[in-house]
């Protein structure tokens, strides 16, 4: 099997796609209002969901992480783009050559960026 994307339902798909689209550039495919952008080998789609209303009230359940090289550049460069800050980069425990940093959207769910783990 491989795991290659993440579907993010929204109330309000378009304030997602804007907020992404600052993030990651230009999305790779955009149509039925379902927006998306391929990262790595997977990709992220935002659209709307009948289920889904308001703000995400417990972010932290699902944090989906996207791996970088250099996690306190992406940082920066998230940041500059308007990345609402949850964590500034860290070391997590048992990993001190690490880096985590922690991000929201606007629905209020959590992505990070997070340093290449061995598998």
């Amino acid at each position: 099997m491989n795991f290659n994307s993440i579907l993010i339902g929204s109330e309000d798909a378009k304030a997602l796609a804007d907020y992404y689209t600052k993030l990651f550039g230009e999305p790779g495919w955009n149509e039925g209002g379902y927006t998306g952008w391929q990262i790595g080998s997977g990709a992220v789609t935002v659209g709307p969901h009948t289920e889904v209303k308001g703000r995400n009230a417990q972010p932290g359940r699902i944090l989906w992480n996207i791996e970088s090289a250099d996690v306190k550049a992406d940082f920066e460069k998230f940041k500059a783009a308007g990345a609402t800050v949850v964590q500034e980069p860290y070391a997590p425990e048992g990993a001190p050559a690490g880096s985590i940093a922690t991000f929201s959207d606007p629905d209020g769910n959590y992505f990070q960026l997070m340093s290449p783990m061995e598998m």
